[in-house]
Parts: structure tokens; C-alpha cells; sequence
């Protein structure tokens, strides 16, 4: 344990972190670790960085191995380090102690997540014990820590275990909340009531600070439902003279920020909380609010608040957005119409909240410049349907969006029009000093001209008063022709961005026809112009009808060369690792074009290969951006995909050209790509249609070692490879020893594991499939049963139950020649006799009419082989299953399924499925499969064209020899 701050420090240097990470992994299942490092953490003696290091490592304890199964953590070190958490959060009061708090609280709310209130059921009262009177240094310890508990809440489903959860938080922690926020409320209100608390400015921001946390757990305990202790306190906090109007007009000089400053003011917090709660109350509790006149009085200070533009400062960014936000709310619920209703009170709610929030600021202009990625990033949120709405301008777009689609629509779309119009002629009048007004006139059309949108697919129904095609022939249209310089760049992004949002309101002709400008601002030399060049061409290559993708690459046959070889060069212009890929946007559109073209880059691919294995070779060395290595993965995997397909003498080529970029990887352990490299070479492999070439097989040894199998990322990436390697090499791996490895793997690393399970069966299916009959019954079969009923009987879980089921019916079902049930049956009897019986019964026969419907022609296959071909089912003890098991059997055939593939199946599979609009990877050792890299899994039971014939012929077989199957069917239900 000495080492611990010398490998906590050195997991901070990119040239040691690996080995000081390994080494980390090997101290922590020592008894004692997890305490001993929090103490570390609180120790103020040692180094900052050390400190910080130990806080950060023990939060990702907590996220990614609490409830490790492979190397569990001894559950009295889990208990001991919760007993020490809440005191450890409070010990770490002092301000400079911030960012490690932080990284305790975290932790106490990974923990908590996971086993409050059962293993942990003294939390609350740790928490509610330390809340004081005069101590605020203590008090907002406490509530972060509350806070990073209860926020989990906000995202949850509703279930009886969350209201079993929160019913305990509020018997303990609501009567002690509701009285420190009562006296927290009259310190900032009359600081001078308390002369027992001291006020000086540093105090009361410190107070102001605890008030924040209050506002926010205050949501988290009513966003489900309104607890009782709350309800009757509705007057204190919504009343005419409550805390929430009170604290919306509050504005102590003493706690008002730098006006330069960017970052919110206390006040400015407390307000947009309290926004908060109002919008979620109005969505949940509108009886309630309407008790009173409070959403009329919190509109009248909204408005007090943020009209005629009164709050510039970018600092209230976040307090005008939720304050648009709350509007927005209340005029949709309809609850409101007497508020909002009038002509005049929409025209005034225009001018005065509205159009000050729509025009961009000289801040936005600067961000557009100094930061485009950030732009953009804030930008795109317009399009994605319920996001925050980070910015102002959003904010006030939802408004105008909520007035149209409220009953509003013509009043709103005629006084927005004028504004639009004023827009457009005051740039007419003088388009270089004016070009801002352009700007807001396009921003309000989309506004008012967008009734639906999301950010797969953009503007899906538009208000049917604007005519959206008119506008952009009229006034965008010009903006997306216009050479660079000639008009401004915001203006080009406009048009650009125009394009993007309405793209299904056009034609495949239009959009065909605007092509060639899209590509054209691909050379611009703006960041933005450039980057939403990419995004739109995306965008719109991605555009289905009827399921099918409306371009084809007949489409792009003659401009793909010439768009790749665009993006490509602004890409590989990055120079650094990180500027290589820290636009995401142009290597999604690279991987688009590539998987749209197909075969059309066959004459080029090599020159696409090398150049896309160029710039992996140099993000390689600092991996900084996961969204754009899942493009890069994708686009070579797409490539190859195609490539090979119209070219199969191409293979040779692309492992030549991959195969040193793969080893470059697997050698430096380069974590965040190995899994894709698996991925990768299983699908090179999967290409080689005669015995395995060497390069592979010598691959073989080092993907059968554990070490390979810790990293978590790389384990379906391991199965994809091995699985390939199975079904091509089975006889040679059999001689080998290698299955057995193989089988080592499955018995310690995966069915072991409650989150690897899966994969485990995965292998086991391809072991079935493949290996012989013989070397299966004699060396294989009894060992797998054995690992799979080991962990039936020490760690049962509802999925593992269904898994091994399925495995059981995928191993009846598959047509193996000299492999029979009876195999299965008497391996698993050969281990307790009448056990076959026990499983059937209790697992098997519950668990097959859960299959899904895809998956339902193979459960009632492997039911009715299982029924008509064992011969020891038709004997005791087995037989006595056989009505219960033909039972299953009639439910399954009368509830939905496939029993024959169709089309529609065929269509909604492979490549056309790749989009990764919600792609949120990160580099906590996360898997991202390739889609690119998929083939179809065999249809295991393609042999049985009619599951219905086929059970009526076997069972026939079967009656011509056991004379007592017509009474076994009576006892099953009867036939059907």
C-alpha cells in the first residue's frame, strides 16, 4: 500500500499510466484497499494531484467494478468503505477541497444507486444527523451528497422499487429538509434574524450556495409524485407571499457577479432551480398550481425579469433559457389560454421576449470564430426535439414553436411574419452592416415554420401558412450559391444550416440539385461553413422512404471521389492527434459517402484505404475523441464490406494494408481501438471462404490468454473473432487443444459473469454448431452443463435463466448430423439422475414462450424435436414433462411469431441500420460494436420451411412407435 500515491501519481503521465493502472487493478483486491485509499484522499499532507488521483480512481471503483463478479470486492471492505463515505464528504468542507468532493460525492451516489436502501440503510441517517444550525460548510456537503443521490431519480421509470426507495427518503430526510430550507430561506432573506450565524459576503454566498442544493433536491423529491409533508406546505413555497415569487424578484447587491464573468451568480442559480420546479409542476401537479393564481404571478416575474432584454450578461444564459422554457410549458399545458391568448399579449410576447433572444450576440459571433466546434455543438440542439435548449436563441424558438402549435398559429405566424420581413429589408437596404438582421429573419421562419422535428430526421411537419421551398428559393437560396467572401459567413451557415433542417421538405430532384453546392462549401476555408457542409450531406444521404434509403450510390457514383477526397484532406490537415480528430462531423460523412457508394470505389479504394489507416496511425498516439473513432472503424470496416463484395481478389489487399496497423495496436495495448481491431479482422476473416490462412491462425495462442479477456471494452469483439475462427477451424483447433481454451474462457471469465453472460452462450452456440458430435459428447459437453448449473445454483438471475434456456432449445433445435436430443439428455442425467426432468420442468418449459418473436420458430423447433426425437423423454422420469413441455409448445404457436423470413426482415438489417446521431461512446472500457463489420447469424433452423407441417409429421413418426403419445397430447391440451 506504500506505492499508492507513487502509482496514483504516475497514472497520470500518458507514458505510465498503463503499467500504474495495472498495478492499481492487482492492490485493490487486497483486503483493506478501499479504505486505505479514501484515507489518502482525505489525507491533507500528501499531494494534491495525489489526492485528486485517489477520488477519481475510487469513483471509477465504484462505477465499473462494485458489483464485480470475476474479481469481487470483499463485501466487508464495501461495508467498511460506506460506513466512512458521509463523514468522508463533510471532513472535505474546505473550499480548496472542491473537485475532490466532488469526486466522493459521486461515488456515494454510484454506491448508493446499487445498495441503498438494502446494504446501506444507515445513509440517510448519516446524512440527516449532520445537518447544522450555524456550520453551511457542513450543510452543503450534505445536501451535495443528497442531491447526487436523489438527481438519479429525474431520469428513472416509474416502478414500486423507485417509490420503495423514495418513500424511505422522505420518512427520514423531508421534516429536516423542509426546516433548513425554511431557515436557510429567512438567512438570505433577513440575514440579520440570526445572530447566530455570522453574514459577512463569503458566509452568505456560502448560505445562497446551500439554497441552490435545496432548490434542486426540492425537484428530485417531487419529480415522480408530490409528497405529503410538501403538499401541505404549498403556500410557504407557491403562495402569494411564498419562497419561489420571493426569491424570483431577489437580488442582493452582495451576491451579484462580475459583469465580465461567465459563470452564474448564486441569485441566478436559485431562479432558474425554481423555473425548474415550476415547469415540472405544471407538467405533474397543474391542480395544485391552480389553487392559486401562481403560474399567473411567476409569468408576470418572468416577464419583470427578463423582458426587453434586461438580462444580457452571458452569466444568465441558463436563467433566460429556462425562463423561455417555463413559458413555453405553461402555454402548451393550455391550462393558461387567458395569459397568452390575445393578439396583443402574443404581439407584445414577441417583441418584448422573443426577438431581443433571437439576435445574435457579439458573444455568438466570437464563438462562431474563436470556438466553431462549441457553435456547433449549440447550434445542432436547435433540431433535437426535448434537449435543454442550451441557448437563448432555442429558448425563444421554442416559445414562437409552442404558440403555433398551441392554437395559435395565425396570429403568431402573421406578427413573426412582419418581423421576418423587417429582417429581410433592413438587409436589403445595406446587406454588409445588416447581414445580423438576415440572420434573425431565417431563424425566426424555421422557428414558426417547424411544427415537428427530430435530430434523426429534422423538420418531420411544418406549419401549413409558410411556405418553407418558396422561402428558400427567395431568400436562402441565394446564401447557399454564393461564392465564399461574397457574403457573410454566418449567412452561408444559415443557408447551409436551412438545408439541413427542412432536407425531407424537398424533393430528391431539389436535394440532388444542391448537392454539388453542399460539396463545393466542403473546400470552404470557414470551420463551420465547412463542418455543417458535412453534417448536411449526412444527413441527407441518411434520408429513408418506406423503410428504404432514398439514395443509392448510382447517386453519388460520379461525386464520391471528389467529396472524400474533401473531407479526407480536412481531416489529415489536423496535424496533432487531437486536431486530427476533434471534428467528428467530417469523418461521419466520410463513413456516409462510403457506405452509399459501395461498389462505386472500387477504382479507388486503395487510395481511401491508405489514407484512412494514415490518419488512424496518427490519432492512434493520443486516442481523444471516441465519436470519431467509431467513424473512422466504421468507414474501413464499410469499405472493406463493399469493396470486397464487388472485388473479392481485394481482401489481400486490405489485410496487408491493415494487418501492421492492428499489430501496432494489440502490441502498445491501445485499449480504446482493440476492440474495433477484433471486430475488424473477425470480418476479414469471415471473407476467406477456404481454410484459415496462417496469419490468423498464429493470432490464435494470444486471444486464449486472460489478460486478453480483462478488458471488458474487448470481450463481444473476442467472441466476434473466435466464433469466425470456430466455424472455419474447429477440426484444427479440436487437435489442437484450443478448444478447450476456448471453453476455459467461457467457464472462468464469461458465464461467471453476470454482464458477460451473454457472450459466453454466444461461444457456446458456435461449439455446438461446429465441432463434431463425437469430440463434443466425449470432451466438451459434460464440462459446459457442469459450468452452466454451477452458476445456475450460486448466482440465478432472471436473464441468466431465459440464456440458458435459450441454449438449451438452440442446441435441440440445431439439425447437427449425428447429434441428437437424447445426447443432450442423457449428458445432462449422467450428472444427477431425473436432473433432464428438473430443468425442463422448472426453467426450459417457463422460459421458451418468452423467446421474442424473431427468435419463436427457434423455440418451437427445439420444443418439438425435443418432444418427437428423444427417446428418453418417452421414459420416466422425463416422460412426466412431456404434457407440461407440449403445452409450451400450443402457447407458442399462438402467439405472434416468424416462422418464415419475409422481406421486411431482410430490409431492416445490416448496413442501412448504421447511424450514430445518439452516439454517447466514451472511453470507460465501453463496447461499440461495428456495424459495418455484421453479417447475418445462420439461420439454425432455415431446414424447417413450416414449423407447423413439421410438428405435425413428427409427431406422427412418433405415434407409429410409442402407442401413448395421443394420450400424452390429451394431457399437453389436445391437439391444435
Amino acid at each position: 500500500m506504500s506505492d499508492l500515491p507513487r502509482l496514483l501519481l504516475a497514472s497520470l503521465d500518458p507514458s505510465s499510466r498503463k503499467q500504474a493502472e495495472q498495478s492499481l487493478n492487482e492492490l485493490s483486491v487486497q483486503k483493506g484497499f478501499l479504505t486505505h485509499l479514501l484515507a489518502l484522499v482525505l489525507e491533507q499532507s500528501q499531494d494534491r494531484s495525489v489526492r485528486l488521483a485517489g477520488g477519481v480512481y475510487l469513483k471509477n471503483i465504484a462505477k465499473l467494478r462494485w458489483e464485480e463478479d470475476v474479481q469481487p470486492l470483499a463485501e466487508d471492505d464495501k461495508a467498511a468503505l460506506r460506513s466512512q463515505l458521509v463523514p468522508a464528504m463533510l471532513a472535505l468542507s474546505n473550499p480548496g477541497d472542491k473537485a475532490i468532493r466532488a469526486q466522493i460525492a459521486e461515488s456515494v451516489a454510484l454506491i448508493a444507486e446499487l445498495d441503498f436502501p438494502e446494504k446501506w440503510n444507515d445513509l440517510l441517517d448519516q446524512l440527516v444527523s449532520s445537518f447544522s444550525l450555524t456550520d453551511y460548510n457542513v450543510n452543503v456537503g450534505v445536501l451535495e451528497t443528497a442531491h447526487s443521490i436523489f438527481k438519479h431519480w429525474r431520469a428513472q421509470v416509474r416502478s414500486d422499487k423507485l417509490f420503495t426507495e423514495i418513500n424511505i427518503v422522505l420518512e427520514k430526510f423531508v421534516t429536516p429538509f423542509l426546516a433548513l430550507f425554511k431557515r436557510t430561506a429567512e438567512l438570505l432573506m433577513n440575514p440579520s434574524s440570526a445572530p447566530s450565524v455570522t453574514t459577512p459576503v463569503s458566509n452568505y454566498a456560502l448560505i445562497a450556495h446551500a439554497m441552490v442544493l435545496l432548490t434542486a433536491i426540492f425537484y428530485d423529491l417531487t419529480c415522480h409524485d408530490l409528497p405529503p409533508a410538501i403538499e401541505d406546505n404549498y403556500e410557504e413555497f407557491f403562495g402569494s407571499n411564498g419562497w419561489f415569487h420571493r426569491f424570483i424578484t431577489w437580488d442582493p447587491a452582495e451576491l451579484r457577479g462580475d459583469p465580465d464573468d461567465e459563470t452564474p451568480s448564486f441569485p441566478s442559480k436559485i431562479k432558474t432551480s425554481i423555473l425548474e420546479i415550476a415547469e415540472l409542476w405544471i407538467k405533474l401537479y397543474p391542480d395544485q398550481l391552480q389553487r392559486s393564481s401562481a403560474v399567473a404571478t411567476i409569468v408576470q416575474n418572468v416577464w419583470l425579469l427578463i423582458g426587453s432584454n434586461k438580462l444580457p450578461a452571458i452569466a444568465d444564459d441558463a436563467l433566460v433559457s429556462q425562463s423561455l422554457r417555463f413559458i413555453s410549458t405553461a402555454i402548451r399545458t393550455g391550462y393558461y389560454k387567458e395569459l397568452f391568448s390575445s393578439k396583443e399579449t402574443i404581439s407584445t410576447l414577441v417583441q418584448g421576449v422573443v426577438i431581443p433572444n433571437v439576435s445574435l450576440r457579439e458573444h455568438d459571433v466570437e464563438q462562431f470564430e474563436d470556438d466553431p466546434l462549441e457553435f456547433i455543438r449549440l447550434d445542432l440542439s436547435l433540431s433535437a426535439a426535448g434537449t435543454d435548449l442550451a441557448t437563448r436563441r432555442h429558448a425563444a424558438a421554442d416559445v414562437l414553436q409552442a404558440l403555433v402549435g398551441s392554437g395559435y398559429e395565425a396570429d403568431t405566424t402573421e406578427i413573426v411574419g412582419s418581423w421576418i420581413n423587417t429582417g429581410l429589408g433592413q438587409y436589403n437596404a445595406n446587406k454588409e452592416e445588416n447581414w445580423k438582421a438576415k440572420d434573425s429573419a431565417i431563424f425566426l421562419l424555421t422557428a414558426i415554420a417547424t411544427r415537428g422535428s427530430t435530430t434523426q430526421h429534422g423538420v418531420t411537419s411544418t406549419n401549413a401558412l409558410v411556405d418553407v421551398v418558396k422561402f428558400f428559393s427567395e431568400h436562402v437560396y441565394q446564401d447557399l450559391q454564393a461564392a465564399s467572401g461574397t457574403v457573410h459567413p454566418i449567412l452561408q451557415v444559415d443557408a447551409i444550416r436551412f438545408l439541413y433542417a427542412f432536407r425531407n421538405q424537398l424533393n430528391k430532384e431539389q436535394l440532388l440539385s444542391v448537392l454539388p453546392l453542399l460539396a463545393q462549401h466542403l473546400r470552404s476555408n470557414n470551420y463551420v461553413t465547412y463542418t455543417y457542409a458535412a453534417i448536411t450531406i449526412d444527413r441527407i444521404l441518411f434520408i429513408k422512404q418506406d423503410k428504404k434509403l432514398l439514395f443509392s450510390q448510382a447517386d453519388i457514383h460520379d461525386s464520391a471521389a471528389q467529396l472524400l477526397d474533401a473531407l479526407l484532406s480536412r481531416i489529415e490537415a489536423g496535424g496533432t492527434p487531437e486536431k486530427v480528430a476533434e471534428n467528428d462531423h467530417l469523418m461521419k460523412c466520410a463513413m456516409r459517402i462510403i457506405i452509399t457508394a459501395r461498389q462505386t470505389l472500387i477504382p479507388i479504394y486503395q487510395v481511401v484505404l491508405n489514407r484512412l489507416v494514415a490518419i488512424l496511425g496518427v490519432i492512434s498516439k493520443n486516442p481523444s475523441n471516441p465519436n470519431f473513432d467509431q467513424y473512422i472503424f466504421e468507414s474501413i470496416s464499410g469499405l472493406m464490406r463493399f469493396v470486397v463484395e464487388g472485388a473479392p481478389s481485394s481482401l489481400p489487399t486490405f489485410e496487408s494494408v491493415l494487418f501492421g496497423t492492428f499489430n501496432v495496436i494489440i502490441q502498445q495495448d491501445i485499449e480504446q481501438y482493440i476492440p474495433y481491431v477484433f471486430q475488424v479482422l473477425a470480418q476479414m476473416l469471415e471473407l476467406h471462404t477456404g481454410e484459415v490462412p496462417q496469419d490468423y491462425r498464429s493470432l490464435l495462442p494470444f486471444l486464449l490468454t486472460p489478460t486478453v479477456w480483462q478488458q471488458k471494452g474487448s470481450i463481444p469483439g473476442l467472441v466476434k473473432l473466435l466464433k469466425a475462427f470456430i466455424a472455419r477451424d474447429a477440426q484444427s483447433m479440436v487437435a489442437a487443444g484450443q478448444m478447450a481454451s476456448v471453453l476455459a474462457v467461457v467457464q472462468q471469465r464469461l458465464i461467471p459473469s453476470k454482464i458477460n453472460d451473454s457472450w459466453g452462450f454466444e461461444l457456446l452456440q458456435s461449439v455446438v454448431l461446429h465441432v463434431k458430435p463425437a469430440d463434443l459428447q466425449s470432451q466438451y459437453l459434460r464440462p459446459i452443463i457442469m459450468t452452466l448449473l454451477t452458476r445456475l445454483q450460486s448466482s440465478k438471475t432472471d436473464k441468466y435463466v431465459y440464456l440458458l434456456s435459450r441454449f438449451l432449445l438452440f442446441t435441440l433445435a440445431a439439425n447437427i448430423e449425428g447429434f441428437n436430443p437424447d445426447m443432450l439428455i442423457s449428458t445432462v442425467e449422467g450428472i444427477q439422475p431425473a436432473l433432464w426432468s428438473q430443468i425442463l420442468t422448472n426453467f426450459v418449459i417457463p422460459e421458451a414462450p418468452k423467446v421474442p418473436i424473431r427468435e419463436r420458430k427457434l423455440a418451437v423447433v427445439g420444443m418439438i424435436r425435443l418432444l418427437c426425437q428423444s427417446r428418453l423423454m418417452m421414459q420416466e422420469p422425463s416422460v412426466r414433462a412431456w404434457p407440461a413441455a407440449y403445452g409450451a409448445l400450443r402457447k407458442l404457436f399462438s402467439e405472434p411469431q416468424h416462422l418464415t423470413k419475409n422481406a421486411d426482415d431482410e430490409a431492416a438489417t445490416g448496413i442501412t441500420e448504421i447511424d450514430f446521431e445518439e452516439q454517447t461512446a466514451g472511453y470507460q472500457a465501453a463496447y461499440s460494436r461495428l456495424a459495418a463489420s455484421e453479417t447475418k447469424e445462420v439461420d439454425v433452423v432455415a431446414y424447417v420451411p413450416n414449423p407447423q407441417e413439421y410438428m405435425q409429421t413428427q409427431l406422427q413418426t412418433l405415434s407409429q412407435t410409442y402407442g401413448q403419445v395421443s394420450q400424452l397430447i390429451a394431457a399437453g391440451g389436445g391437439a391444435f
